[in-house]
């Protein structure tokens, strides 16, 4: 049975960090590349950042860039998402996915792309207060 179950979420104020972790279980976890994404109420679920399957190669949202870090251990079977200089605009529920698309994405227009993750957790809340 597969599994992604993220954890770390909490209520935290402007210019605060946050870890968010994600483990994984039920599938081949060093096949998949892993992202990240988050869903504020009343939006569209938006990608955040993504990791590659082995070699680490990252890309985030522009919104992100600079502030979060997406990492993972194979060995362990997680992701993690740390997140640095929050914002309110950061409020969201953080959702942990693996990619299972084949041909896999090969532009950052494709790592964007909620339809290419096969797999996805129930979600962890982060809000940050002003």
């Amino acid at each position: 049975q597969v599994q992604l179950v993220e954890s770390g979420g909490g209520l935290v104020q402007a210019g605060d960090s946050l870890r968010l972790s994600c483990a994984a279980s039920g599938f081949i976890f060093s096949s998949y590349p892993m992202g990240w994404f988050r869903q504020a109420p009343g939006k569209e679920r938006e990608f955040v950042a993504r990791i590659s399957r082995r070699d680490g190669t990252t890309h985030y949202a522009d919104s992100v860039k600079g502030r979060f870090t997406i990492s993972r251990d194979n060995n362990k079977n997680t992701i993690t998402l740390q997140m640095f200089s929050l914002r309110p605009e950061d409020t969201a529920v953080y959702y942990c996915a693996a990619d299972g698309s084949y041909p896999g994405a090969r532009t950052p227009a494709q790592f964007m792309e909620l339809r290419r993750y096969k797999y996805w957790g129930q979600g962890t809340q982060v809000t940050v207060s002003s």
